[in-house]
């Protein structure tokens, strides 16, 4: 027995849900002081139009806000009068509910599954929901398929539309996966509603499992159960991970997918990182371009609505920061240096995925670079280099690439230079590097060469005049060493409204689907003050366009520009 109480608009609704076997369940309820009992067979819930009609059973309901209470040979119609109270679809999607968390305790008979089926297409979304459906059956079975806890059954049905403009990688994938899981696949060369209007023609399916997440533009008014749109065949579509908002890249058809130029290496034309490097989930569908038609035509590869593949323009490479120093976690003093490198790797083209602190500790600092290392294509570390005790930055390093600390005597040469005798016997300790990484950085406008320890650069610098000096050179050593790469700068456009944050909360969400290449972001100066909406991005056309489109959504003078 199940127990839930809900209120809408002054309405209470309370129901209880019995498991009555045989596939149904009765529902004792009270609705606004009237009570109603029901008695649901699994497969009679249907989506039609946002009316609920239950079938084989008891009850009737339909004509949404106006309800009966009238009995007529055994059924119950409830009647409310009220504007805006609850409606049948609010009703169903109580019943649905229900209906899924008997099936998955396993109150319900398999019978059922045959009016469920899972939508799957090769792509990493659906691939994500297979295992998990997998896994809920697994445990639905109490483990009894195999006894290494493996399924290679898998009853609920599978559908796949094949497309001519898919990519064969994919539709190999698909039927690889069919096979090595037991996939029951029914194959629909159709168009989606054709194909889908057949199926439930031929099978009494009732929901579908969909790999549909909220940064999808299919996702637009969804939740994890929604009835069919108007004109479509009526059947509940789930969305189990609708609410997951990062998936690394979207792939599309052969004819609007490039390679995500956000992940190429070193302006390389065809070298690119791993999809699951993308520092910014928002930008997994800048390799997709916009779609001019419905049929497969070619399609100039745009990227996306930018202008060309311009890798120069539109690489990201993206560096992270490191601060060491226990007094900026105490609050005794305040970062500068960060802030200000971030306004230095922007101006550049680079991406800032991190800026961390960490104690005047040897683990803490090898933890952290062993794990900015690996994700990030640079890493800026400041703070803890010097003879102290607590200058343990360079042992760090070392540790997070699994090296000692050796003397390095051109090192040793320039501190020589430096301190002459005064410190001797803790010369030689500031002298020692990661052994067999280090490459030391001169230029003449540093009296000590920056360190550089594979794709980690740490600088000595304690304040913002220090930190530009050792930046000038950097950049100087790059135009001849190219030691970094120098891409398109980031340029940037603010704007300032009065509009309440419910008022823009939802239409700048379209946007950052209409402009996945942009940075679009929020802030205010005070809680009570004006918002503050950023955008930023290498094109300035594309900011334009941006922000014109942000324009059309609101009444004129509803934004003013803020100048640089």
């Amino acid at each position: 027995m199940r127990h839930h109480i809900r209120r809408f608009t002054g309405m209470k609704l309370r129901i209880r849900v019995f498991n009555l076997g045989s596939n149904r369940i009765g529902i004792n309820g009270i609705l606004g002081g009237k009570r109603f009992t029901l008695q649901v067979r699994c497969n009679s819930l249907l989506a039609q139009n946002r009316r609920l009609v239950i079938f084989n059973s008891r009850t009737f309901l339909e004509n949404p806000g106006k309800w009966r209470s009238i009995k007529q040979s055994g059924s119950v119609t409830i009647e409310d009068f009220g504007p805006n109270t609850i409606t049948p679809f609010m009703l169903f999607k109580e019943l649905w509910l229900y209906t899924r968390a008997l099936f998955l305790t396993g109150q319900l008979q398999n019978e059922c599954i045959e009016e469920v089926a899972f939508s799957f297409n090769g792509g990493k979304d659906s691939t994500v929901l297979l295992h998990l459906l997998r896994a809920g059956y697994f445990l639905h079975k109490g483990g009894q398929n195999s006894p290494n806890g493996s399924l290679n059954d898998f009853p609920i049905g599978t559908i796949y539309f094949e497309s001519p403009c898919a990519f064969p990688e994919i539709n190999s994938f698909t039927y690889e996966t069919a096979a090595t899981y037991g996939l029951q696949i029914d194959n629909i060369r159709l168009d989606f509603k054709a194909g889908l209007e057949a199926l439930l023609k031929s099978k009494p399916i009732r929901a579908i499992f969909l790999g549909v997440r909220i940064g999808d533009p299919t996702a637009v008014g969804q939740e994890q159960f929604s009835p069919s749109s108007l004109g479509w065949p009526p059947f509940m579509r789930v969305n189990p991970i609708l609410d997951w908002s990062y998936s690394y890249t979207s792939i599309g058809s052969i004819y609007d997918t490039v390679p995500n130029s956000l992940l190429s290496i070193s302006n390389s034309s065809n070298k690119f990182k791993p999809a699951y490097l993308l520092a910014d989930g928002r930008l997994e569908r800048a390799g997709r371009v916009k779609k001019l038609s419905s049929t497969c035509s070619q399609l100039p590869a745009d990227s996306n609505g930018l202008n060309s593949l311009d890798l120069h323009k539109t690489s990201l490479l993206t560096a992270s920061v490191i601060a060491v120093g226990d007094e900026i976690l105490f609050g005794i003093v305040e970062d500068q240096l960060g802030p200000s490198l971030c306004r230095k790797l922007h101006s550049i083209g680079w991406s800032v995925s991190q800026v961390s602190v960490v104690h005047n500790n040897i683990d803490s600092v090898a933890e952290e670079v062993e794990r900015q290392k690996s994700t990030s294509d640079m890493v800026i570390i400041y703070g803890g280099v010097g003879p102290l005790h607590s200058d343990v930055t360079l042992a760090g390093i070392a540790k997070a690439f699994g090296v000692r600390l050796a003397p390095d005597e051109e090192f040793e040469e320039y501190l020589r230079h430096i301190i002459s005798d005064q410190c001797t016997g803790d010369r030689n300790e500031m002298a020692q590097l990661p052994e067999g990484i280090t490459e030391l950085l001169h230029h003449d406008g540093l009296s000590v060469p920056l360190i550089k320890c594979q794709n980690v650069i740490i600088l000595s610098a304690t304040n913002v005049s220090e930190l530009q000096k050792e930046w000038d050179c950097l950049i100087e050593l790059t135009k001849s060493t190219e030691l970094l790469a120098l891409l398109e700068p980031y340029v940037s456009k603010n704007v300032t409204t009065n509009l309440s944050d419910v008022e823009i909360a939802q239409p700048l969400s379209k946007l950052c689907l209409e402009f996945p290449d942009l940075y679009i972001g929020c802030y205010r100066k005070s809680r009570y003050g004006s918002l503050i909406v950023s955008f930023r991005g290498k094109d300035e056309a594309r900011i334009e366009s941006a922000v014109k489109a942000l324009y059309k959504k609101f009444q004129p003078d509803a934004f003013i520009e803020i100048k640089n």
